[in-house]
């Protein structure tokens, strides 16, 4: 796959998934909005392997993402805390939730809940503009001319 085609082409969607287009990156950052901030609680966490973690905490941080801080000098040891962008992100991971609650939700899973009313959220993409629930029916995708 060709990232630097697809972070630099007409597409916002190739370009949003050219920083955050895998599964260990979205749950990485599904992690950090749950307050994880350390390399060994990603790890824990996730059980992913060091070496991938690195690599995708590295990618994340150039992309702006997340932001890399030093809370310790000796031994070295560094934070990861999500950046305002990183923010943006996770009402896009919400909604994903929810697709994979109503096509995949079979068993016991988690639930986004509202921290003043404990009520269930239920993640849904309106446009901005009129409140309207996207679909199908109420857009489309036009290419720059």
């Amino acid at each position: 796959m060709d990232i630097e085609k697809l972070s630099s082409g007409t597409c916002p969607i190739s370009r949003a998934l050219a920083l955050v287009g895998d599964a260990w990156s979205a749950l990485i950052l599904r992690d950090a909005s749950r307050g994880m901030t350390q390399f060994d609680q990603f790890r824990t966490s996730l059980g992913i392997a060091p070496n991938i973690l690195s690599r995708r905490l590295k990618a994340l941080t150039e992309a702006g993402v997340l932001e890399k801080r030093r809370y310790s000098e000796r031994p070295p040891r560094d934070e990861y805390i999500l950046t305002p962008a990183g923010t943006d992100f996770l009402p896009i991971l919400a909604a994903m939730g929810e697709w994979g609650r109503r096509h995949n939700g079979a068993g016991e899973l988690s639930q986004l809940v509202n921290p003043a009313t404990g009520a269930r959220v239920e993640a849904v993409v309106v446009d901005r503009a009129t409140g309207e629930l996207l679909s199908p029916a109420n857009m489309r995708l036009e290419m720059p001319a």
